[in-house]
């Protein structure tokens, strides 16, 4: 077992990330050709993963990977003795999202077998074969088109794709994580500069992940001029061709149907106390007291990934600006990642 190897190897590849984002950005070719080639080639392929987007993915992880961050999630769990084969089918809405699974099956001494998302196929491949380099050859994966021999699995896909996939995997141990989203609940006494953060939470990756905000609760006195005023500085995501087809689509179906809605152009908010709402568009919705909200919450749990709020109001939540900066011990739809391969 070379989980040391491992862990240092994991921590260059941080370095290594963390120097590549630190020089020009506009001169990339300069520090690592064959990666700046890949990053353009990956927005080719996917225009929802902008340059912007896929660095800002890189450094949260950058960020992540250093030797006390990575030993101190580790430190709750031990390596297998015995490694298995987990299967592993991503997800590809938003860069890198399925990289933590990728670790956290390398790091519990088991062998990750990849089916890669067609729409997130080049970045991962690409931080493996570094991390295999930094840490002399001790990380085991495989990359496949079609999961075959595995003895375990984690999978990620829509609620109808789930379905298939707990009746497909009926036999093995497995985690199958659904559709989820995330929501803010406005106080009342943010600062402008508390909205801008929220603003960050609602227009990263063009709100394609599921900890990005789709739906904003609010006091009934909030006026949502406040949230329209402080999120310009996320204007330009009209200028990118398939969120302004969106955008263009779901702000005609609302004339046509003379549905109520306020628009800056370049984001509805809608009065809608659904969680899920159309790309470009923000449910609202008002509360009386914060016990409709800690009512609202339990009663859509399974379909919540986070909530977004400031202290004060009780609730088990991150803070404005959060929501797309979690940390190595918190897991996607609050399985324990770590705790389940601890088993296979």
């Amino acid at each position: 077992m070379n989980t040391e190897k491992r862990i240092s190897g994991l921590c260059k590849l941080g370095v290594y990330l963390k120097n590549y984002l630190s020089r020009n950005p506009e001169n990339f070719d300069d520090i690592d050709g064959e990666f700046s080639a890949l990053l353009r080639k990956s927005e080719t392929e996917n225009p929802w993963f902008t340059l912007e987007n896929q660095k800002f993915a890189l450094k949260q992880w950058s960020g992540l990977l250093t030797e006390e961050n990575i030993k101190k999630w580790l430190s709750s769990y031990r390596p297998v003795e015995v490694p298995k084969k987990v299967g592993l089918i991503l997800a590809g809405n938003i860069p890198m999202v399925g990289f933590h699974d990728v670790i956290s099956v390398v790091l519990s001494n088991h062998i990750p077998v990849i089916k890669l998302s067609s729409k997130d196929r080049l970045m991962l491949p690409f931080l493996l074969k570094k991390w295999d380099e930094f840490a002399e050859g001790n990380v085991k994966y495989e990359i496949v088109d079609r999961l075959e021999n595995f003895d375990a699995v984690i999978a990620t896909g829509s609620n109808n794709t789930a379905r298939y996939l707990e009746f497909y995997f009926k036999n093995h141990l497995s985690i199958i994580r659904k559709n989820r989203t995330s929501i803010a609940v406005i106080k009342g006494d943010e600062t402008d500069a508390e909205l801008q953060l929220l603003a960050e939470d609602i227009f990263r990756y063009f709100g394609l992940g599921c900890r990005n905000v789709t739906s904003i609760l609010m006091p009934e006195d909030f006026k949502v001029d406040r949230l329209f005023e402080n999120f310009p500085d996320f204007k330009d995501v009209i200028n990118h061709n398939k969120y302004a087809n969106n955008y263009e689509y779901n702000r005609a179906i609302y004339l046509l149907n003379m549905e109520k809605f306020w628009d800056n152009n370049f984001v509805m908010l809608k009065p809608d106390d659904k969680l899920f709402s159309p790309l470009s568009v923000i449910n609202v919705s008002y509360y009386r007291d914060i016990e409709e909200v800690r009512k609202f919450i339990a009663e859509n749990e399974q379909d919540i990934q986070a909530v977004v709020a400031k202290e004060g109001l009780g609730l088990d939540s991150i803070g404005f600006g959060e929501a797309q900066n979690p940390g190595l011990d918190t897991y996607a739809d609050k399985v324990d990642t770590m705790r389940f391969l601890e088993v296979v």
